[in-house]
């Protein structure tokens, strides 16, 4: 029975004037590889690996139709006709390996960062995204009649530029939502007020854009749920695509949920791991039931091919999109159609190396690919032989096992020595946490491709610097990790560090807990959030302004939802001062009245880590011996986007590191 889900799933299909080659798409996702709001020759890299991967459709990331959309010079934008050509590179690169490509065309309007540009967001109305943001520009009519127009425009060029078809954006809390929906939208003029009048603005925008391109399928993306008080609903957004499609040819409707608004709804649009798997998949059921002549494209972590079957079996979609599982192994449609489904790299639901580098105005990456974005150099790179060395790698952690299945790929005779009886490193502890199993892919998949390239794997094994130094390697390589903190509070409760804290999540407990936070990472978020599942009273306790500030606004987002259910209590800006053998106060500089937290069970410390380096610095300090490369928190404690990282740069290019190929590698990111 799976089988035959997977054989539909990967059948070919028809959507409008298209035959795609399977119902796989790759939704439309921001990657930040633009330049001057162009399309660049590495984005078209990154699409092409992922129609040669076998993907059926590529849906582009938002292209703004109007410079007040722009936001960053690294977004997408066709203001100009000069701007085809660098989508015709792009168009070209799909079409070579087979899959069809659309263009999403929009405006963000009112979350359009203008800090770059020095331009005023534009919104229905005067009313900002979140707290601290900029008020927006209230558009008048004239605006309306420059973003129709520019709709209009940018389809054209889009359909010049060779797209198989377009995709309207009139979700996520963008300008055709701000104006759809009542909660943003309070205007009293022929824009605002009742359902007609807000979704005057879509109507006008659908209809210049398939009169301008009459021959392309124009498709429709929606949030089916702005999850606000007031806001559009599955109900609401059913009425709404019904009057669309009665006065224009939609192709398909493409269901996401959301609002760009600063509260849980925007951490759904990029949903984590503690959302669990396809959340949301009853949004697009709704709508093939409303709508069962017109094709329904269903989006939000669906993490796997099988498990995307499903919506299409149950007949919850017609096609199935899958953005970050495609970031994590853009080849995954043509390992399952190949039957090497079990090859397939996992993503994590982390994001960690997509949507908060996005958020930081840097271009995407991954923790499971480090190769995102850099495809060409990488490629490149693989294909020039080297000379086999004999390499031994220390340390069975990301790092660690990224270095030993780069090198073995790279040609070289790879021995791993790892101290514990099992691989994984710090990520099998973290792994252990409840809402944080996913994690756990990331070993297992390391370690699989390990064993299935012939890395020889030593568990249970302590490399001494004389083993390493005069066992005959031409390289070692140190991927030792780091060990967590545990600052003294004397006079005071225990005190815990992480991998004990994670040690006492199994079973139940009523006491109470402080978490000293000094980084803002899911270290000590995550840790927080159990115990206080298991019944815990917790205070997260940070030196800085900001909780969990290392942690994507996405993921944040929900994070403090679930805080404020479980009852942990923040308290940025403070430290701990012990009163006596149960009792701290919390005391800051901003603080008038110290916070006493009475009955402490222990005192959990999750502080900044230290690097286990004695291997490295007992080697390096050897006038002679094996080459070596030091990676991972071994090298500097940080996170597993740059451990593995690290560990594939350093066995793929022992040896070479001052070669062309590494070269371009190491500056193509």
């Amino acid at each position: 029975m799976a089988d035959e889900k997977l054989r539909k799933l990967l059948s070919p299909v028809r959507l409008a004037s298209l035959t795609l080659r399977n119902r796989v798409f790759v939704p439309g996702h921001t990657t930040n590889f633009g330049l001057h709001n162009e399309p660049t020759a590495r984005l078209a890299a990154y699409h092409a690996e992922r129609a040669r991967g076998g993907a059926g459709l590529i849906i582009t990331e938002a292209i703004r139709v109007h410079p007040t959309s722009a936001g960053r010079s690294i977004s997408l934008g066709s203001f100009t006709d000069a701007s085809v050509p660098a989508y015709q590179r792009v168009t070209d690169a799909v079409h070579e390996h087979g899959a069809r490509i659309f263009a999403q065309i929009m405006h963000a309007g009112r979350q359009a960062n203008g800090d770059a540009t020095r331009t005023a967001a534009w919104s229905s109305s005067p009313v900002a995204w979140a707290a601290g943001a900029h008020v927006p520009h209230a558009m008048g009519r004239r605006d309306l009649a420059t973003v129709v127009d520019a709709f209009a425009a940018a389809a054209r060029r889009m359909r010049r530029a060779g797209f198989d078809g377009l995709e309207v954006h009139a979700g996520h809390g963008h300008l055709l939502q701000q104006f759809l929906s009542p909660h943003t939208n309070r205007r009293a003029d022929d824009y605002g007020g009742s359902l007609a009048n807000r979704m005057r603005l879509t109507h006008e925008v659908l209809a210049a854009v398939h009169a301008a391109v009459a021959d392309l399928p124009v498709g429709l993306r929606i949030s089916a749920d702005e999850f606000l008080p007031g806001g559009l609903d599955p109900d609401a957004m059913v009425e709404i695509v019904a009057r669309l499609r009665a006065e224009h040819p939609l192709a398909y409707v493409h269901v996401s949920h959301s609002a760009y608004h600063g509260s849980w709804s925007l951490a759904t649009q990029m949903a984590d791991m503690s959302f669990g798997h396809a959340p949301f998949r009853h949004h697009a059921a709704r709508f093939s039931r409303e709508f069962p002549d017109l094709p329904v494209l269903a989006v939000c972590r669906l993490d796997s091919l099988p498990e995307a079957a499903e919506l299409i079996a149950a007949g919850e979609a017609d096609l199935v999109g899958l953005a970050r599982p495609h970031i994590a192994d853009p080849h995954l449609v043509r390992k399952a159609a190949a039957g090497r489904q079990h090859e397939t790299r996992s993503c994590l639901a982390c994001n960690q190396g997509c949507i908060a580098r996005v958020e930081a105005s840097l271009p995407i990456t991954c923790v499971v690919n480090p190769e995102v974005g850099v495809e060409r150099e990488w490629a490149s790179a693989w294909r020039r032989p080297t000379a086999p060395r004999r390499v031994l790698v220390v340390g069975g952690g990301p790092a660690g096992l990224a270095a030993a299945t780069a090198a073995r790929r790279a040609g070289h005779r790879v021995t791993l020595a790892e101290a514990a009886d099992d691989l994984g490193g710090q990520v099998r502890v973290a792994a252990r946490v409840p809402g944080r199993e996913r994690l756990g892919l990331l070993t297992r998949d390391l370690a699989a491709e390990a064993r299935a390239t012939g890395v020889e794997l030593l568990l249970g094994h302590r490399v001494t610097a004389a083993g390493a130094r005069d066992g005959g390697y031409d390289d070692v390589v140190v991927a030792t990790g780091s060990r967590p903190a545990r600052r003294a509070l004397p006079g005071g409760p225990p005190v815990l560090d992480l991998w004990q804290a994670v040690d006492l999540l199994a079973a139940p407990d009523a006491g109470a807990y402080v978490v000293l936070d000094d980084d803002g990472t899911w270290a000590a978020s995550s840790v927080a959030e159990a115990l206080a599942r298991r019944g815990a009273r917790v205070h997260l306790v940070s030196p800085t302004a900001s909780l969990a500030a290392r942690i994507t606004t996405y993921s944040r987002l929900a994070l403090l939802r679930r805080f404020t259910e479980l009852g942990v209590v923040v308290h940025p800006l403070r430290t701990v001062r012990v009163v006596d053998g149960g009792t701290v106060a919390l005391t800051g500089p901003l603080a008038g009245v110290d916070v006493p937290v009475d009955d402490v069970t222990a005192v959990v410390d999750a502080g900044p880590p230290a690097a286990d380096d004695t291997l490295f610095r007992h080697l390096d300090a050897a006038p002679d011996g094996p080459r070596i490369h030091l990676v991972g928190d071994a090298n500097a404690p940080r996170t597993t986007l740059e451990a593995v990282y690290e560990g594939r740069y350093a066995g793929a290019f022992l040896g070479r590191h001052d070669s062309p190929d590494a070269a371009a590698v190491a500056l193509a990111y």
